[in-house]
Parts: structure tokens; C-alpha cells; sequence
């Protein structure tokens, strides 16, 4: 299951029982992997560039905002056990079609937005495992471009994914925190680092503290999204309404203390200016605290973590488009699939164009900040969501999040997509013109449906079932 696949609601035919083969180890380690990835090994440089020193503490906001949102996501998938995926509670509490096509659009193009980010990480990395210090801008936007080409041809001939390939993914993102965290507490402890810059905030002029970390954790919160994924699994796990609860909320706790602890030996050996400069904070990090560490060791790694990102969103994107088309809510070409890989190849091309245009256009941080607002206004719909679907009662008990933190979540969601949080213009630049590709889109498919296909009296977006085929 893709990051972010099952974000559109299913359809209302019978659907063959998924076989449930996820224990709380495995749904932990899904958990854990999936929200592990491009956002801390690439963008910790660009939170220290918005807040300075103290680059811990808009992890540790973006922390709270995604924990209070869970709360809101466990109550909905152990109510709906057999459902997945953000639009389909949107759809339950709304029951409007257009509403339910924008926030399965908006889940796509934040598979995207962080496709691309990876992209760019990957290329910046692969530099400096390589020992290549490209002189100009443009040799890494070529490689970057290079490697989302890869990933359509990989993506084109078809990936089946699996719990083991999971495990085995999660614990290579994993080791390279781990290592970060690990020479910085042994750099502290001999005295190298510097703590007195974790309470020191870099303030614009006109500014204040509050406003430089409000800001900081608008772009930090892309590090933690991902936790949402893990419901798309409610039907392949044992026993969800048991289990959920507790695992979601070790596995946030688990990965929250990992990027806390990974910022702290950040600033505490590389200055917040430095670690601004480049796409390969963490590698400054090891090169400062550990110079006889091997370099290129820790830069496949982190290669490899975000490569993996890449793949699973890009993934995602191609199928999603792939299901709407099937549903008449898109284009019907964008539904055609390779006739022996059985892969939506128009999907993969469409998919893979945009993300072209995004690498060419952004830079990191607008690709992480637009990554990171859309899913915030997806998750502000949620906690609305949640408190709409309590007067639809079901016979079984499930978890229930106490209606304060799902009416905070809701504030604090709205605050920092809004521009009171200091965010980049450039974040609602780039995701209005995707959101803007979107509706034309949609709209081009209800004129055919009507007035060339005839096909109009059938359209029903309620029947959206994103994933199609799985290969």
C-alpha cells in the first residue's frame, strides 16, 4: 500500500476480503517507515534558516499539531474499519462530490510535491557521495530529472510492494538518524558540541520569536506527515479497532523523540547558517561530529531514504489519477494501461511531466512547505470530519477522541496553512496552479461525459476508488 493511496472514497460495490496479516510489530514498523523520510534528511537546514538555533522546537510543534490529528484519524478507522483514506470520511460527513474530487486531487498533488523534494535531495546527495561539487544549479536539476525519469520506467514496469520490503526500508532510514543522533551525543559528551545555540532563535527584524517558529513549523510539519497512511491498512491488519490506537500513538512518540534528538545534534555541531546552506544538512552533521566516518556510507543511506519516498508517492500519484479516470471523474485516457505490464502508463507520463515542471520551477523548501500546507488543509477537513461523523453511530466500540483535540487540531491546522503563520507565498503559488490543473481537468471530464460521451447520467465521484489494479 502506497503512501497516501487510499485517499478517495471506495466504491459501494462488494469488495473481496483483504487478508489480514499485520500484527502490532509489523503495523508499528509501517507506521514508523512511513513517516521517516525526505523531510528530516533534507529540509532540518532549511527549519534552522527560518527559526536559528533553537530547530528542535518546531519539530517538537509539528509533533503536537500531527498527534492531535491522529487522535481524529483513529476515531474514524476503528468506526470504519473496512474504509481508508481521507476523502472517504470527507465524503461521509459532506456527501458532496465536487469537496470529495479537491481533497483526493489535493492528496495527489502532495504525493508530488514531496516526490519532487526527494528528488532534488537525491540529486544533492548523489554529489556528494560521488565527491562532485557541481558548479552550477542546473547539473543538479538535470540529475534530479534524471532520477524522477527512473522512477517513471521502474513505476511503468510495475512494483509490487510488501510488508518484508517495509521492514527492510524502515530500517535503513532509521539507521541514519540513528547515526546522527549517535555522534551527537558522543561529540557532547566530549565536549564538541555547542548547546548554548538550541535557545538561540534567529528573529527577522520586525519580527518575533513566536511568528520565526510558527513559520519554522509550517515546514517542519512535512517531516511528520505520513502517520495518516497507516489507516489505508485498517483491512489487512489483525484486530484494528484494538490495536490502532496504541500503535499510531508509539509510532508518532517514537519518530517525534527521533527528529527532536536528530535536531538537537544538528545545531549542536554545525551552525544554523551552515546547515541553511545545501540540500545535505545531515551530512554536514556526521562530517562535523564524526570526520572519520566514511561520508559516502551515510550518503547512500540517506539516498536510499529518500529514493524510497520518490517511489511510493509517485506510485501513489499514477494510480490515484488511474482510479478517477476509471470513475469518469478524469479524463478517460488517463485510465489506459500497458497491455502486458498492466501499469497506467498515461497516468505515470502525466504524473511524472508535473513533477518535472515542479523540479524545474521550486526549490526545496517551496516543494516541502507546499507538501506540507496541502496535507494541513486535508487534515483540517479530517478534525471537521470526525466531529460531523459523531451523530452517525455504530454498533461496535471504537476509539474517541476527547472533542477537545479534535477542535484544536482544527485551529492550529488552519493557523499555520493560513498566511498568519509566516508561510512562503510560494507554497500557495504552486499548489494553486496544481489544484488549478486539477478542476480544468475535472471539468474538461464532465464536458465530455455530457455532451461527447453521453455519458453524464452515470457520473457519481462517490464511487472514486483510487488504487485501480494493485501490481
Amino acid at each position: 500500500m502506497s503512501e497516501k493511496a487510499a485517499a478517495a472514497a471506495p466504491g459501494t460495490g462488494e469488495r473481496p476480503e483483504l487478508k489480514r496479516v499485520m500484527g502490532p510489530g509489523l503495523l508499528l514498523l509501517f507506521v514508523v517507515g512511513d513517516i521517516l523520510g525526505t523531510g528530516v534528511y533534507a529540509l532540518t537546514g532549511k527549519v534552522a534558516g527560518e527559526v536559528g538555533g533553537a530547530v528542535w522546537l518546531p519539530f517538537l510543534c509539528a509533533f503536537i499539531v500531527a498527534m492531535l490529528t491522529a487522535t481524529s484519524y483513529l476515531e474514524l478507522v476503528t468506526k470504519y474499519p473496512k474504509a481508508g483514506g481521507a476523502a472517504v470520511y470527507t465524503h461521509k460527513a459532506f456527501g458532496i462530490h465536487f469537496l470529495t474530487f479537491l481533497l483526493t486531487f489535493a492528496v495527489m498533488c502532495s504525493g508530488l510535491t514531496s516526490a519532487s523534494s526527494a528528488s532534488k535531495a537525491f540529486a544533492a546527495n548523489f554529489f556528494s557521495a560521488a565527491h562532485i561539487d557541481p558548479d552550477r544549479g542546473s547539473v543538479l536539476m538535470i540529475t534530479a530529472l534524471a532520477f524522477m525519469t527512473l522512477i517513471a520506467l521502474v513505476n511503468l514496469r510495475g512494483v509490487g510492494e510488501s510488508v518484508k520490503a517495509n521492514v527492510v526500508l524502515t530500517c535503513v532510514e532509521l539507521s541514519g538518524l540513528l547515526i546522527v543522533i549517535g555522534i551527537g551525543a558522543w561529540a557532547l559528551i566530549g565536549g564538541d558540541g555547542d548547546t548554548s545555540r538550541l535557545t538561540d532563535f534567529h528573529v527577522p527584524e520586525g519580527e518575533s520569536p513566536f511568528s520565526a517558529v510558527t513559520a519554522a513549523t509550517a515546514l517542519a510539519f512535512f517531516a511528520m506527515v505520513g502517520f495518516e497512511d497507516s489507516v489505508n491498512m485498517a483491512e489487512e491488519t489483525k484486530d484494528p479497532v484494538k490495536i490502532f490506537p496504541k500503535i499510531m500513538l508509539i509510532g508518532l512518540c517514537i519518530t517525534g523523540v527521533i527528529y527532536v534528538l536528530v535536531a538537537i545534534s544538528a545545531v549542536a555541531l554545525v551552525s544554523p547558517d551552515e546547515l541553511n546552506k545545501g540540500a545535505t544538512p545531515l551530512l554536514k552533521v556526521v562530517q562535523a561530529g564524526a570526520p572519520g566516518f566514511p561520508l559516502e556510507l551515510f550518503a547512500w543511506i540517506t539516498m536510499f531514504a529518500v529514493a524510497n519516498s520518490a517511489l511510493i508517492n509517485m506510485l501513489m500519484a499514477s494510480r490515484l489519477l488511474y482510479g478517477m479516470s476509471h470513475e469518469q471523474v478524469l479524463p478517460g485516457p488517463l485510465g489506459r494501461v500497458l497491455r502486458k505490464r498492466r501499469t497506467p502508463y498515461i497516468a505515470i507520463l502525466f504524473t511524472t511531466l508535473l513533477a518535472f515542471v515542479l523540479i524545474g520551477y521550486a526549490d526545496l523548501a517551496a516543494l516541502g512547505g507546499t507538501t506540507a500546507f496541502l496535507l494541513l488543509c486535508v487534515f483540517a477537513i479530517v478534525n471537521v470530519a470526525v466531529l460531523v461523523l459523531r451523530r452517525d453511530t455504530v454498533e461496535h466500540k471504537h476509539f474517541r477522541a476527547p472533542t477537545a483535540l479534535p477542535v484544536l487540531g482544527v485551529v492550529l491546522c488552519v493557523y499555520l496553512a493560513s498566511p498568519l503563520s509566516g508561510r512562503a507565498s510560494a507554497d500557495y503559488k504552486i499548489a494553486g496552479w496544481l489544484m488549478l490543473v486539477g478542476v480544468g481537468l475535472w471539468a474538461l471530464t464532465w464536458l465530455l461525459n455530457k455532451y461527447v460521451f453521453k455519458r453524464h447520467a452515470d457520473f457519481d465521484p462517490s464511487h472514486l476508488d483510487p488504487q485501480g489494479p494493485v501490481n
